[in-house]
């Protein structure tokens, strides 16, 4: 007869109530999240006017974040640095907050993404089961793995890639490992539970067919990997720069203000809504299709632009786009399929932006099949060492290229 008393026991019922509680949740709040965002962007799209209101909701979301967000302004900082030294946890308003001021921004025509808002509500959901339950200070890390895990898995339907993310993207040793039970069990049910509510996730093409990994075609996925890179590279200092143009107006509220009537010129110039938002129809044609060679270049810039400025979001979906069109645009120089180039260049400047190889390489293999994965493997790698020291997550422990890919292996 089992003892109720039982360490172990304990120890195993504890961690199996919060895998159930975090991945309900989280996976219901992405599902939610997912339906609105399709939602907002159908409004749009219906009503391109709204987008003239874009400077007003953005100076509406920074008044919103001062007087309101404390430290959640801080964004996916936040959880690096509670990652690092746990304090007092992360405020639940986080999630609610961030998920309308994204769904603001994607409505009047912000170039932003969804996995900065995903991992930001399912830590903030996750922390707050440390105050209902006893947790060392390893056991925290853990949870707020857990929650990291299961918003991103739940949100783009690639559970894996969502463990392994949550895992490289604090880069603090070996230590992350020994959470590697609940966090990829977190990952698995609430991507599931996503999925009870409905297909909800965007569907990519499978690759097939690809050509035998010779030394030529090796060369020229270095070659690719190497302009994944530079783009990955282009975007950080892209944002860099307009951090430090916008950090010179004095007033915050009209940081977004500027930055709005900035992207609403864009648009009207272009005429054309193709590099707003999330991009996904855009992303889908980069697979069959070739697309003007500019497209990669201004979705850095407004995302960049966007996201400097204030408004809220994540930087992956955008850089998918950022890699898929620069994929597309190097078909006519480098004699590999358009499908794969446009597959690697999804995953690999996303590679590049955040310092986490393994789990891009995985997500591409998850949402484009296995048969690609060392073609994936190879880009990231590549990308992962031009793309330099620095990338998307300024609080997120810094290594140079070699000791990073010393980690990856050693992994």
């Amino acid at each position: 007869m089992i003892k109720l008393a039982n360490p172990g026991f304990l120890f195993f019922a504890k961690w199996l109530f919060i895998v159930f509680a975090v991945a309900l949740a989280v996976g219901s709040t992405s599902a939610c999240f997912l339906y609105l965002l399709n939602r907002v962007t159908a409004l749009r799209e219906e009503h391109l006017f709204i987008i003239l209101f874009l400077p007003v909701v953005g100076l509406l979301l920074s008044w919103w974040y001062q007087r309101y967000g404390g430290k959640v302004q801080k964004g996916n900082n936040l959880l690096l640095l509670e990652y690092y030294r746990p304090d007092d946890g992360i405020p639940f308003r986080m999630a609610p907050m961030i998920i309308l001021a994204t769904l603001a921004t994607h409505l009047f025509g912000g170039s932003a993404g969804r996995e900065g808002t995903a991992v930001q509500y399912g830590a903030s959901i996750a922390d707050q089961l440390r105050k209902v339950v006893s947790l060392t200070k390893e056991e925290k890390r853990t949870l707020l793995l857990c929650g990291i895990a299961a918003g991103f898995a739940s949100l783009f339907g690639t559970p894996w890639a969502g463990a392994l993310f949550a895992l490289e993207m604090v880069q603090l040793g070996r230590t992350r490992w020994k959470g590697i039970v609940p966090i990829v069990g977190t990952a698995y049910l609430s991507n599931i539970i996503c999925g009870l509510y409905g297909d909800l996730h965007t569907h990519y093409p499978q690759l097939g067919g690809l050509p035998h990994l010779s030394p030529k075609v090796l060369v020229y996925l270095i070659a690719a990997g190497l302009a994944f890179g530079l783009a990955a590279r282009l975007f950080c200092k892209s944002g860099d720069l307009f951090n430090a143009l916008f950090s010179k107006i004095r007033q915050p509220l009209f940081r977004p203000v500027v930055g709005g009537v900035a992207v609403v010129a864009t648009v009207f110039l272009l005429q054309s809504t193709r590099h707003i938002g999330l991009g996904i129809p855009t992303i889908l044609s980069a697979f069959e299709t070739p697309l003007p060679s500019y497209d990669f270049l201004i979705k850095i810039i407004l995302t960049t632009l966007t996201l400097s400025a204030g408004f809220k979001g994540g930087e992956v979906t955008p850089l998918f786009f950022v890699g898929a069109t620069l994929g597309n645009a190097l078909a006519p120089f480098i004699p590999l399929p358009m499908i794969l180039l446009a597959a690697t260049g999804f995953v690999s400047v996303f590679a590049g932006c955040t310092k986490t190889p393994i789990a891009c390489t995985v997500m591409a293999m998850e949402l484009f099949g296995l048969e690609g994965a060392l073609f994936f493997f190879i880009t990231c790698m590549v990308s992962l060492i031009v793309s330099g020291k620095e990338g998307i997550y300024s609080a997120q422990k810094s290594h140079t290229p070699g000791r990073l890919i010393k980690r990856v292996f050693r992994s």
